[in-house]
C-alpha cells in the first residue's frame, strides 16, 4: 500500500525496534528467570525496557508490569481490581465511549452484578469532569477513563476528574486507557492522577503483541492467570523478550521527539481540514480541541464499507473506526449522538510523523472520484 493513514490501529515498526527484537532473539535468547549467564543477560534486557517505559511514564520501573497488549493490560487492571475491592464497593464509574477493551469488559463485569454508571458526553460533544466526579458514591471502588478516545480523538478530562475523586474519594481505585496518548502527548502517571495506566507498543512503532499496565504502589489487582512468579505472578508465563526489546526501543527512540511530531501532527490535521472543507458533503465528527492525530468524518451517501475499499483500491488505508470493531456500527459515535446515517459512513483518518501533505492530497482527490462513481453508480 502506497499510502497509511490509519496509524491509530497499528504503526509500521521502526528501524530501532525491528533491530532491537532481532538482537534479542539472535543475541539474547535466554528465558529471563534461568539462573545462568543467557537467563540474567536476558533479565538485564527486561529490565533496561522496563526502566525505560518507567521513565516515560514518570515512575519507578518496578511498578510496569509487561502483557501482551493494552487490551490485557485494561483488562487485568479493571478485573483485578474489581475481585481486590468491589466486593464491598460494587459500582463502577466509565465513560459511554471507551475502548472495546474497556466497553465490553465493563459489560462482562455488570453480568457479574456489578453496577456500571457510563457517563456520557455533553450536547456538544465534550466530557465534562463534573459528571464524573458526581457519577462517585461511597460504593465506588474503581472509575476508568480513556485519555484520548480512539475514535473521534477527543481528549476526556482525566487529570481535573481523578484529581477530584482522589481527594474526595482516596479509597477509589482510577485506571486510565491511554493507548492513543502515550508518546504523542507527554503521559505522566502523577500528572494523571491514575493509580492503574493502560498502554500498547503497536501505537508507537513498537511491535504487536506487547503492552504494559503502570500499576501504582499499594493498589491490590487479583490476577486472572496462575502460573508462575513473572510479573509478580499477575501475569505468569515466561517473557516475550523480543517483543519487549521491541517495545523498550520503540520508546527510547520516540521520548524525546513527542514535541515536533505533535507538531507535525497539527500542521497535518489542518491541511486535510481546509481540503476537506472544500467538500460540502463530508462532515467533521471530530473536534477541534482533541487530538491532531485523529480525524473522522462522514461521507454523505456513501457507506464506510464502500467508500474504504474504494480507498484501498487506490492505494490508501483508512478505517471506519476502531480496528477491534472489525466493523461494527460504532458505539462511540452513537454516544455523541452522531446520526446513523453519518455513523454508517464514517471514516478515520490518522497520521504518524511519516505522513505528508502530498499523500493528504492524493486522498482527497480520491475521495472526490469516490463521491462521483459511487453515488453515481
Amino acid at each position: 500500500m502506497a499510502i497509511y493513514l490509519d496509524n491509530a490501529a497499528t504503526t509500521k515498526p521502526s528501524e530501532a525496534a525491528i533491530a532491537a527484537m532481532v538482537h534479542c532473539m539472535r543475541e539474547v535468547y535466554g528465558n529471563p528467570s534461568s539462573l545462568h549467564r543467557m537467563g540474567l543477560d536476558a533479565q538485564l534486557l527486561m529490565d533496561d525496557a522496563r526502566k525505560t517505559i518507567a521513565t516515560a511514564l514518570g515512575c519507578e520501573s518496578g511498578c510496569i508490569l509487561f502483557t501482551s497488549g493494552a487490551t490485557e493490560s485494561s483488562n487485568l487492571a479493571l478485573r483485578g481490581a474489581a475481585a481486590a475491592y468491589g466486593k464491598r464497593r460494587p459500582h463502577i464509574v466509565t465513560s459511554a465511549v471507551e475502548h472495546a477493551s474497556v466497553h465490553s469488559t465493563m459489560d462482562a463485569l455488570e453480568a457479574q452484578g456489578f453496577r456500571i454508571t457510563r457517563v456520557l458526553p455533553d450536547a456538544n460533544g465534550e466530557f465534562d469532569a463534573r459528571a464524573f466526579i458526581d457519577a462517585v458514591t461511597e460504593d465506588t471502588c474503581l472509575v476508568s477513563m480513556m485519555l484520548t478516545e480512539n475514535e473521534t480523538g477527543r481528549i476526556l478530562p482525566v487529570q481535573r476528574a481523578f484529581r477530584t475523586i482522589k481527594k474526595r474519594f482516596p479509597d477509589v481505585i482510577t485506571h486510565c486507557d491511554a493507548v492513543q496518548a502515550f508518546m504523542k502527548l507527554p503521559v505522566k502517571v502523577n500528572d494523571l492522577n491514575a493509580d492503574l495506566v493502560s498502554i500498547s507498543a503497536h501505537k508507537i512503532h513498537g511491535p504487536k503483541g506487547v503492552g504494559a499496565l503502570y500499576q501504582r504502589k499499594g493498589v491490590r489487582l487479583l490476577p486472572l492467570v496462575t502460573g508462575g512468579k513473572q510479573e509478580k505472578a499477575l501475569r505468569p508465563g515466561t517473557e516475550a523478550m523480543p517483543l519487549i526489546a521491541g517495545f523498550g526501543a520503540a520508546v527510547q527512540e520516540m521520548q524525546s521527539t513527542i514535541a515536533p511530531r505533535y507538531a507535525h501532527a497539527v500542521r497535518m490535521r489542518d491541511y486535510l481540514l481546509e481540503k476537506l472543507a472544500q467538500n460540502p458533503e463530508i462532515s467533521i465528527n471530530s473536534s477541534p480541541e482533541g487530538t491532531p492525530y485523529i480525524i473522522n468524518l462522514s461521507i454523505q451517501g456513501i457507506r464506510s464499507e464502500i467508500m474504504l475499499h474504494f480507498l484501498e483500491s487506490k492505494g490508501i488505508c483508512v478505517s471506519s473506526g476502531s480496528a477491534c470493531s472489525k466493523g461494527a456500527k460504532s458505539h462511540v459515535l452513537s454516544a455523541y449522538g452522531i446520526s446513523d446515517d453519518r455513523t454508517d459512513s464514517a471514516l478515520r483518518i490518522s497520521f504518524s510523523e511519516q505522513t505528508t501533505e502530498e499523500e493528504l492530497d492524493a486522498l482527497t482527490a480520491a475521495i472526490a472520484q469516490g463521491q462521483c462513481q459511487l453515488i453515481h453508480k
